[in-house]
């Protein structure tokens, strides 16, 4: 394997109504990697479907995509100029009730499974529920088997106690892939200091969101804004931790919004993050519509001071990093 290429581009979130016109946006843009949500509120069966797709689009695009499963698939993918496909869960649904499961989606590819999203599950308590009660039984068992595996714990959703409590129980880094400091933009979904003091001190990983109800000014924000607090979040945990996981959700119908925090849960419609008055999703910022805006988040990030070495991480170098530590089962002694 090369050793001289440069660190990747890695987004380690997207949830995009993929097409051959994001495929292609995705390589003008210089993306090396993403991590793609596979399955909401799906079935074991559902997710499978999903899975499908993703091989068809395998084989329909085998110029612009491969399928990731390990870290050396980002060098992979930059050595032959494609994007690397990473697949994760934003609820562990997927697994039902079953522990053994866990091993079965990973032999699958699926590399990130949350433990919650924004509801209690049988796992952990989400980040919308008004009292958290932490991990459950199935939730300290199922984290020990996601180390044992390679599947990685992701709490994007997950509320303050639960949170804490994961990164306490697991054995590896975990991940918060898609959320800011709420000392930045209070919503719901970001996280306190405590929670991200503890995430990294255990060399866990922050991907920070562009999805704007996670923005200060929402659709406004500006790039600046944007920018001084990746900057401050470094000085607080270390830039080594710190990755992008932007929740591009391009193309999508607003009805997606709908499944996304109701799926078959409810009878009534949760705005979640947006408002009755509009529920859909919002306007992305204008300096990061797509995946061809990458090289403003670059250019921003070295106008607030960081160096090339920790921009290059940042990008990407860092999640690399995590891939290698992560994917793999959990070494024995």
């Amino acid at each position: 394997m090369t050793t001289s290429l440069p660190a990747p581009l890695i987004d380690n979130l997207q949830y995009c109504n993929f097409s051959e016109k994001i495929f292609r946006e995705l390589r003008a843009g210089g993306v090396d990697a993403i991590h793609v949500t596979i399955a909401y509120h799906e079935s074991f069966r559902e997710m499978v479907l999903n899975l499908e797709q993703w091989n068809r689009w395998f084989e329909r695009f085998p110029d612009l995509l491969l399928r990731g499963t390990q870290a050396s698939d980002v060098r992979r993918a930059q050595e032959s100029g494609r994007t690397a496909v990473f697949f994760g869960f934003q609820n562990p649904s997927p697994i039902e009730d079953d522990i053994g499961l866990i091993e079965i989606v990973h032999q699958l590819g699926v590399r990130f499974m949350q433990l919650t999203y924004n509801n209690q599950s049988l796992l952990a308590c989400g980040a919308y529920e008004e009292e958290d009660s932490g991990l459950t039984r199935f939730g300290r068992q199922a984290v020990a088997e996601m180390n044992r595996v390679g599947l990685v714990v992701d709490m994007s959703h997950s509320g303050e106690r639960s949170t804490l409590e994961a990164i306490d129980a697991s054995s590896r880094p975990i991940a918060i892939t898609h959320a800011n400091p709420d000392w930045w933009h209070p919503a719901l979904r970001n996280f306190s200091d405590e929670v991200l003091r503890a995430l990294t001190a255990r060399d866990g990983m922050l991907g920070f969101s562009l999805y704007p109800h996670h923005l200060k000014d929402g659709s406004d924000c500006t790039l600046e804004s944007y920018c001084a607090m990746i900057a401050e979040a470094a000085n607080r945990y270390g830039a080594e931790h710190l990755g992008i996981g932007s929740d591009l959700c391009q193309d999508q119908p607003d009805s997606i919004v709908e499944w996304m925090r109701v799926g078959r849960w409810s009878k009534k419609i949760d705005y979640g993050e947006g408002s009755a008055d509009n529920p859909g999703f919002p306007p992305m910022p204008a300096w990061f519509r797509d995946n061809r805006d990458w090289g403003n988040i670059r250019a921003g990030l070295a106008q607030v001071g960081f160096s090339d070495l920790e921009v290059a991480g940042l990008m990407g170098g860092n999640w690399l990093r995590f891939y290698e530590e992560s994917f793999g089962p959990a070494q024995t002694s």
